[in-house]
């Protein structure tokens, strides 16, 4: 399968700095142990140890919380590795231990679940870490290795089957639909049902296909509830997990001025279409779909969170809509500047700025996003 290069190998070999953990997150399955095997293939020069912090022998040699016995695991290694590394108990406290003990020992540890790794890693690694985040492929690491015409003409491909790395390797459309549900069943919920002794699994899927069909608009964590049978806070518990396993993600309400302005209630979004796409089990064309418009929308702006996330933006997104039904899908807040974005499958439609919004907050900026002048934006 061809190699994409990632957008976060300059800022990975950046961060990779002696007595310091270099912390991988992301889902499962975008790719981030084919990235670190051609990173070292391809850059490190020094002796490494790979470990996967799933392997039984892995946990146990690591077990040991004494500085003889990773002397002896280390010998003269200078960088490791450890995958999945949420899976190993006290990992914190174990690399607390490496990064005090052996001067120039540069440690990388990968992860696919924020509220595991990240509880266990917070207080034993304060000052000692560095964070990077990966997603699936986005648009800035497909226009790499592909002409303009190469990338229109697999915009729909990718507003149906998303951008995971290894959809790459399949031709049919079949294969894609079977690798999507083998995410979906195998990979999806993984690490949320093994954390904190939660089982219900139905119900967690049953949310993610509710929150599917509500895209680009407000979630009433309420009527999840009474639709699923549990309560407002197990919903608000389930989605906040979801989120930390980068399924999906939250857009707050904006709000400065006006009553009116709806913010009590969040927009939810998918980092990758085709995971939506196969947990509502429709991965058909556009023209045998009426959902167009909400596949544009949430692909284009999971597409710019990529792009704020890998070029450094220092930006906090929101959407605007007030009770008088005006709306607009993206507001990027930065420096107390606000730009507002309205996304549009139909090119021959062209937004206007919502005169309460233009009146409350004037200065700020306004542009419709289709796609004709998408790339752009996300490059």
């Amino acid at each position: 399968m061809r190699y994409y290069n990632r957008a976060v190998s300059d800022l990975f070999l950046k961060k990779l700095l002696p007595g310091k953990v270099l912390v991988l997150l992301g889902a499962r399955r975008v790719g981030k142990t084919v990235f670190l095997k051609h990173m070292i293939d391809n850059y490190i020069k020094e002796p490494f140890l790979f470990l996967n912090g799933e392997d039984m022998a892995t946990q146990s040699v690591l077990s040991s919380r004494t500085v003889e016995n990773y002397r002896q695991l280390l010998g003269s290694i200078r960088l490791m590795i450890i995958d999945e590394a949420q899976k190993v108990p006290e990992i914190g406290l174990v690399l607390k231990l490496m990064v005090d003990s052996f001067d120039g020992l540069k440690i990388v540890a990968t992860g696919s679940s924020v509220f595991d790794l990240a509880n266990k890693l917070g207080e034993p690694l304060t000052g000692r870490k560095n964070m990077i985040h990966m997603f699936p492929l986005a648009q800035m690491e497909y226009s790499a290795n592909e002409n303009l015409v190469e990338t229109l003409s697999r915009l729909e491909e990718r507003l149906i089957f998303g951008s995971y790395p290894e959809l790459l390797q399949y031709e049919r459309k079949e294969e894609k639909s079977d690798y999507l549900k083998e995410i979906v069943n195998a990979y999806l919920l993984k690490d949320i049902l093994e954390f904190d002794g939660i089982r219900i699994s139905d119900k967690m899927l049953a949310l993610l296909r509710l929150v599917a069909y509500q895209i680009g608009k407000e979630v009433s964590v309420e009527e999840l509830g009474k639709q699923l049978g549990i309560s407002r806070n197990t919903v608000e518990k389930y989605l906040d997990l979801l989120s930390k396993v980068f399924v999906i993600y939250k857009l707050p309400g904006f709000s400065r001025n006006l009553r009116s302005e709806i913010v009590k209630m969040n927009r939810w979004y998918f980092y990758d279409n085709g995971i939506r796409n196969t947990l509502i089990n429709n991965l058909n064309p556009l023209l045998m779909r009426n959902d167009s418009g909400e596949l544009w929308e949430n692909y284009i702006i999971s597409e710019r969170i990529k792009y704020q996330h890998y070029t450094g933006m220092m930006v906090s997104n929101y959407f605007w809509r007030t009770y008088e039904q005006q709306e607009i899908d993206l507001i990027e807040e930065s420096g107390g500047e606000l730009a507002a974005y309205e996304m549009k499958w139909n090119v021959a439609k062209q937004a206007r700025i919502p005169t309460a919004f233009g009146r409350a907050y004037p200065g700020s900026t306004f542009r419709t996003i289709n796609p004709d002048n998408y790339l752009g934006w996300i490059l």
